[in-house]
Formats: structure tokens, C-alpha cells, sequence
């Protein structure tokens, strides 16, 4: 993997990477050339006991990317303000503009409540420089690098005394909102683990100190010998609609043999993580012949220096889709509640994806 770190005119960090050697880039651009210079804060919940991050300036970001990058236009105007350089590099990682996290935060208001600075980073990583391709359309080997690149980000970003959980996610399709055309996702770096994978790595733990081994690897061990779930199956990674899923066409992906993060991955497990993803999204496009929405999230250990055996890096990809058409939304029962109603079996919505061939290779 090459890198080669980079800094933007309004001061925002921007880092390549690439399989090749890059060669000459062009200098780090920006559509604006002042730094934001603002500072989210945290007020904590009273019933909850949750942090929530307030960052208002966020109502002035871009929504949606300007017309002159629309996807399907045949050629983009070359003096669009854009983020992304000229050069030979494979995937871009650069600091959000209108981040919900700071690391620079220190406003904090005096409240009725508990608060606490903003304090985090939030990025976005570029997959691809092909605005018209997809991550699953990717090559396997440009997602393994994909793979690296979130692994060198958990670590840097870890190392910081402030993080505590390294969150990547893409948030895929217009339905979701965008602020790019290029392929890309997030990083969110959050100075506590947040209430999902804080609940997760509860009960991770919980269990392991009981059996001595993880709750996930002992699911997956079980998905693979029922096996009417499994979307794709190789000798190092799975990919499967969870037994209890809560969303249509939810998939899971993850390597067999537990690993805390994506800095603990193999050679050899990364290339079949790589392929098991790229199977996964590309049934999806396939299901419907068009681009998939869907929201994937990966989740790994915590950033505390700590050593933890019971945490399984994996994914979950939650498609908004309920029927062929109809849009799939959280109702009062789920937002309200907690309590997911599904109307639509994980084993039916298997069988589909499980119908579908495709070529990962090509």
C-alpha cells in the first residue's frame, strides 16, 4: 500500500492510497479556503444516559453534490470546486468539512444538563476516482486495499488519546442523502464507544467470559451448518441474512476466525473479506437491477489499549427496502421502542439474494 499525505488550502488533512507507486499528484484542493473554525459540543441525555453531538453549522453544509457532478453528465466541468486531487491514486481519505466531531472542539455551554466538548473526527473516504462506479464494481484487489486503508485509519485514529471507537460506514444512494457523486463513506472516530456497539460489546463480553469464546463465532459457526442463510461461504470470511435479522435483506459479513479489528486481518482473510463484500453488493444491484441503497456499518473492537478476544469485526448492511416497491422505514414500534417488526422472513429474503449469480472475478 502507498500513501501520501496531503494538506488542503483551508487546512482539512487529506491522505491517498494506492497499489502502485503514484507518482506526481496535484496539490490538495478545497472548495473553500478558510478553515471552519467551529466547535460541536456534547449534551448527555437525562433518560437515556446517551451523549448527543451538536454541531448547528451542519445546517449550512452541501446536501446534495452540485449540478455540474451529476453522474450521469458525459464530462465534468474541470473549474468545479472539487475535493479530490489530480493523480494516479486508488481511494482518498480527507477531513469532513462539517464535521459532528472535532478534535479541536472547546466550546462547551452551560446548560441544564450535562455537557462536554465535541471532541472526535469525522472522515470521508473516497473509494474510487470513477464517480460512475459502485464499491461493489470495484476490483478485488482495489476493495482489499479499501480494507488496509480502513485498517490504517482505525490505528491512527486510535492511537489519539481522545478516541475510543474508529466507526467506518457508507451511507450508499440518493435515497440517503449525498454530498459526493464519487463512491465513498465515512469515518466517524468517537471519544466513547456509542450505545450500539457499547450494547454489543456487552453482551460480546458477557458471553465470553462464560464460554471463553465469542458470541459471533459461535453464530456464524452456526449459520454455516444450517446453511439457509448463507450468501457467500469461503475458506476465511461468510457473509449471511442473520437468523434475527431486523431489516429485509439484511447481511451480515465477516471473517470465520474472530479478529479485534481491521489491523488484526490476514493476508488471507482480507482477500476473502474482499470477496465475500463484493458478493454481497453485487447480489444487491442485481436484485433489482439498480443501484442498491443501503446503509453498512462495520464494527470492531474499542480504541481503549485494552485486549479484547470476545469483539469480531464485521459488517452489517441494512438495505431500507421492505417489498419491490416500497421504501422500508422505521416505524413508531422501532424508533419508539427499540422493538424491530419484521414482516418479511430472513429465510425468504436469503433464498433471493441466494438466486442470484454473480461474477466477482470479472
Amino acid at each position: 500500500m502507498h500513501t501520501l499525505a496531503l494538506t488542503k488550502p483551508d487546512g482539512r488533512s487529506l491522505t491517498l492510497y494506492a497499489r502502485e507507486p503514484m507518482g506526481a499528484v496535484g496539490a490538495a484542493p478545497s472548495p473553500f479556503l478558510e478553515p471552519l473554525g467551529r466547535s460541536p459540543h456534547l449534551r448527555r441525555h437525562p433518560l437515556r444516559d446517551e451523549w448527543i453531538t451538536y454541531a448547528a453549522y451542519r445546517q449550512d453544509r452541501t446536501f446534495l453534490p452540485p449540478p455540474e457532478y451529476n453522474p450521469l453528465a458525459v464530462t465534468v466541468d474541470a473549474a468545479a470546486p472539487t475535493e479530490l486531487p489530480q493523480g494516479n491514486w486508488d481511494v482518498a481519505v480527507f477531513d469532513n468539512r462539517f464535521p459532528s466531531l472535532s478534535l479541536g472542539a472547546d466550546e462547551v455551554p452551560a446548560l441544564i444538563v450535562d455537557t462536554a466538548p465535541g471532541t472526535g473526527k469525522c472522515e470521508v473516504v473516497v473509494f474510487t476516482q470513477d464517480r460512475l462506479s459502485a464499491l461493489g464494481r470495484l476490483p478485488l484487489s482495489h476493495i482489499e486495499l479499501l480494507l488496509r486503508v480502513w485498517a490504517d485509519r482505525t490505528a491512527r485514529l486510535g492511537e489519539l488519546d481522545a478516541i475510543r471507537y474508529v466507526l467506518p460506514f457508507e451511507n450508499r444512494g440518493a435515497e440517503v442523502g449525498v454530498t459526493l457523486h464519487h463512491p465513498h463513506g465515512q469515518i466517524y472516530a468517537y471519544p466513547a464507544v456509542p450505545p450500539v456497539p457499547a450494547r454489543m460489546q456487552q453482551v460480546a463480553s458477557a458471553y465470553y467470559r462464560q464460554h471463553g469464546r465469542g458470541v459471533l463465532q459461535d453464530h456464524i459457526a452456526r449459520e454455516i451448518e444450517d446453511a439457509q442463510r448463507l450468501i457467500y461461504r469461503g475458506e476465511h470470511a461468510v457473509a449471511f441474512v442473520p437468523a434475527a435479522a431486523r431489516y429485509p435483506y439484511e447481511v451480515w459479513v465477516a471473517p470465520i476466525e474472530p479478529v479485534a479489528t481491521f489491523c488484526d486481518l490476514g493476508d488471507a482473510q482480507r482477500a476473502d473479506l474482499a470477496r465475500a463484500l463484493k458478493t454481497v453488493l453485487m447480489k444487491y444491484d442485481a436484485l433489482w437491477d439498480r443501484p442498491f441503497p443501503y446503509l453498512m456499518a462495520w464494527y470492531q473492537a474499542p480504541t481503549d489499549g485494552e485486549p479484547h478476544p470476545e469483539s469480531h469485526l464485521h459488517a452489517e448492511i441494512y438495505p431500507p427496502y421492505r417489498t419491490r416497491d416500497r421504501l422500508k422505514y422505521l416505524a413508531g414500534t422501532e424508533i419508539a421502542a427499540g422493538w424491530f417488526a419484521m414482516d418479511a422472513l430472513p429465510e425468504d429474503k436469503a433464498r433471493e439474494l441466494q438466486a442470484i449469480d454473480v461474477d466477482i472475478d470479472a
